[in-house]
Formats: C-alpha cells, sequence, structure tokens
C-alpha cells in the first residue's frame, strides 16, 4: 500500500512539474462538512446489535498544493492536500466525535463554461493516516488507501480561485473499536467520507 501511494506521489510531481512549466502551481485551503457511513455496536457482554445509520456532521479543513494544466476548453487540475474531518455519532447515549486524518489525491479535469466559471470532477486517492472514536479505542481502517470521487463547481479570477465539491467515497472501509472497559461496548465504523468541501486556492 505504501509503495502504491509512493507511485501517485511521484506522478502527482511530475504533473505539477509540468504544469508548473505551462499553466502554474500554487497553494490551497478551505473548510470540509463532512459525514462518515453507518456505526454499528454492541454491548460487549450481549449478542445483540444496534446500528446508528450515518454522523452527525462536524466541519473540518484542509490544506495543500496544487499543480493545473490550462487548456483552450479544458483544464487537468492535481492537488495534494492535508485533510482533517470531523463527524459524530451518539454511542450508547454519549456524543463521540470521530475524527480523521488523510492524504487526499484528487486528479481533477475541468470544464469551462464561460468567463471565470467552470465544472470539475475525478478520482480522489485517500490514504488513511489516523482516526479516532472519541473514548474509544479504535483500530487501523481496513483499507488505508482508498480511492473517492470529486465532483464540483468552481470561479477563478487572476492568481484567486474559488470552488465547492462534494467528495464521497466508493466503498465502504470499516474500523473497529472498543471501549475502554472490557464491560463496555464494541463494534466498527465505516470511514468512507460523504462532505461538501469549500476551498480557496492562490496561483503562486
Amino acid at each position: 500500500m505504501k509503495k502504491t501511494l509512493l507511485v501517485v506521489v511521484c506522478a502527482f510531481i511530475s504533473v505539477a512539474t509540468f504544469a508548473q512549466n505551462d499553466s502554474g502551481f500554487g497553494i490551497k485551503a478551505g473548510l470540509n462538512y463532512n459525514q462518515n457511513g453507518d456505526l454499528s455496536f454492541r454491548q460487549v457482554q450481549t449478542a445483540g446489535e444496534d446500528v446508528i445509520a450515518g454522523s452527525d456532521g462536524k466541519v473540518g479543513f484542509h490544506v495543500g498544493f496544487f499543480g493545473k494544466l490550462d487548456l483552450p476548453k479544458i483544464y487537468l487540475k492535481p492537488e495534494l492536500v492535508y485533510t482533517k474531518t470531523k463527524s459524530s455519532y451518539d454511542v450508547d447515549g454519549a456524543t463521540n466525535d470521530y475524527d480523521i486524518s488523510k492524504l487526499d489525491l484528487p486528479v481533477l479535469l475541468g470544464y469551462k463554461i464561460i468567463g471565470p466559471l467552470s465544472i470539475f470532477a475525478g478520482p480522489a486517492f485517500q490514504y488513511t493516516l489516523n482516526n479516532d472514536l472519541d473514548g474509544l479505542e479504535v483500530d487501523d481502517v481496513k483499507n488505508d488507501f482508498t480511492v473517492g470521487l470529486n465532483v464540483g463547481v468552481a470561479v477563478s479570477v487572476g492568481n484567486i480561485g474559488v470552488d465547492v465539491r462534494y467528495e464521497r467515497g466508493f466503498s465502504e472501509n470499516e474500523a473497529n473499536f472498543i471501549g475502554n472497559n472490557v464491560t463496555d461496548i464494541a463494534g466498527r465504523v465505516d470511514s468512507r467520507p460523504s462532505q461538501i468541501i469549500f476551498g480557496l486556492s492562490v496561483k503562486l
């Protein structure tokens, strides 16, 4: 998995370098409103299982850089971004925040509609660095490396760009957890993201 991530990062650097020579590169940052998938849990001493359908969304953030290759009607825009997402679940009467840290590598293909307005879409390669469910011991996610989809709209004026996009993971990616007390609860959580992302970019 680490070798796969290394190949993807090298590909990004190659594209970003080409973009730097032809069109540009820059930095970006913004806010993420994220919800994760279902959480199922049970009392360790019982066989019954409860399912919470989806999390409550919370605001996280992202920061990183991008390269952009501009063509007459389309553009290619790879990004490398550190993302921190937040959501929460009501587990056994208590609210538990679920935080995920990851590296995102969206590779976006944009189409210029009119003037500064464009639409874009593309795959987002994701590498999970850490996940933490408040008050519970969480194992590593099943798959560190996953793929999702980004789709959105952007406005660029000079060196400044603003975009809003929706990101969705393609497949479930679970992490197991257990309470700090062996008589407490255990279960699993779907860490697949479903988020709206607001971004601000500056071309350098």
